[in-house]
């Protein structure tokens, strides 16, 4: 089967970037033939098909190419006439590509299929979040946007929010993309409540590359006396209030990755022997972090969708702590693989800490049953039936 993958970037920049990167490694180990299309960015791995990227999007573009211009079009559709795709795997392709792509590819008459790693079907600046709370005021009135000026630059920057919007909206959409495939039920049930029909959904979780875990025999019975968080360090993943949590605990956090909130609580925890900032990490640095750990954080203040970070940790046999928000209790078993807590509450969070602590947790069944529920074969048998079906 020939399957064109699309994405805005190409390299490992966040969990959909990593997502579509192991899908065409996987999809290529079972002998499918697999182009790619993403925007032209400094940082993309190499790859022969890049000669049909759009160029890297100015602040200009900004303004035109979320409508999909005239770049985009003819070199999308140029590689659509080369390769000759049966299946166009979409993922996050709005404002840098445009789902114009969708579009085109359902004029050529490929099946089209779209991985949905965030809510900006629904919601115009991607998270249904405004002032740190949770808000759906765009799914009947997309000119809440440009009211409450949700998206970067303002006046601006909201307008294009807004008619971006309205361009490509729950009527239109449909019309070209054969199946959604939301990773969690949660991002459904968003899309849906956004006026979407559920018949058009089908969720399918994410997966790991089992080939890049320890053998389970390895798993640690016994694990280290420190818990982890491995994440961006943002507001958004709730960083600044597990740091207030942990500082009051006699408990060691370590927190790997880099972001924007980094240098101001290194600066304010610098006293504080209970957390340790390990900064920006690869998996082979932080995977022995993590599978020692005794437990993983996920301290969210956003609805994440399907948050590849739980699935690595437990597949690794680490339990994870979650905040009970958006995807991220339906990968955990209370009380097998982790317990939940109530997103951004201190108290809440340090009592589940010490809990977490005190539980007795089966390392061994926890890795098991992720590898068993998340595994790229398992997956790979999900999608191919998905790609072969007729709509």
């Amino acid at each position: 089967m020939k399957i064109l993958l699309a994405n805005k970037f190409y390299y490992r920049r966040g969990g959909d970037c990593i997502y579509m990167l192991n899908l065409e490694k996987l999809l290529k180990a079972y002998g499918h033939e697999v182009a790619v299309f993403a925007m032209d960015y400094p940082e993309n791995l190499d790859t022969p098909w890049k000669k049909y990227f759009p160029k890297d999007m100015s602040k200009l573009m900004a303004f035109t190419r979320p409508f999909g211009d005239g770049e985009v079009k003819s070199k999308f559709s140029q590689l659509l006439n080369d390769f000759k795709p049966d299946v166009v795997h979409l993922n996050n392709i709005h404002t840098q590509l445009s789902p114009l792509i969708a579009k085109l590819a359902h004029e050529y008459g490929a099946k089209v299929v779209w991985t949905l790693h965030d809510s900006k079907l629904v919601c115009p600046c991607y998270t249904c979040m405004r002032d740190g709370k949770w808000c759906e005021e765009c799914f009947t009135d997309k000119l809440a946007v440009v009211k409450h000026r949700c998206m970067p630059g303002s006046i601006p920057g909201a307008i294009v929010g807004y008619l971006e919007a309205k361009k490509w909206n729950c009527n239109i959409l449909p019309k070209y993309v054969d199946l959604f495939l939301p990773p969690s039920k949660f991002m459904m049930d968003t899309c849906v409540k956004g006026g979407y029909s559920p018949e058009k959904f089908r969720v399918l979780c994410n997966f790991i590359d089992v080939t890049r875990l320890p053998p389970i025999s390895q798993i640690p019975l016994i694990k280290g006396d420190y818990y982890a968080f491995l994440g961006r360090v943002s507001e958004m993943k709730g960083v600044r209030t597990l740091c207030k949590a942990a500082a009051q605990l006699n408990k060691k956090l370590i927190v790997i990755g880099g972001g924007e909130l980094l240098p101001e609580l290194k600066d304010t925890y610098r006293n504080c022997p209970h957390i340790e900032f390990k900064g920006q990490m690869q998996w082979e640095e932080f995977m022995p972090i993590l599978q020692k750990a005794k437990f993983m954080v996920l301290s969210s203040e956003c609805s994440e969708n399907n948050p590849l970070t739980v699935i690595e940790a437990q597949s690794l046999g680490t339990p994870v702590l979650g905040a009970n928000i958006g995807g991220i209790p339906e990968l955990i078993e209370e009380g097998v693989s982790g317990m939940t807590f109530t997103s951004g509450d201190v108290e809440d969070l340090k009592d589940k800490i010490l809990k977490m602590f005190e539980h007795h947790f089966d390392y061994e069944a926890i890795a098991k049953n992720a590898i068993e529920r998340y595994s790229s074969e398992a997956y790979y048998e999900k999608l191919m039936k998905i790609y072969e079906k007729s709509f």
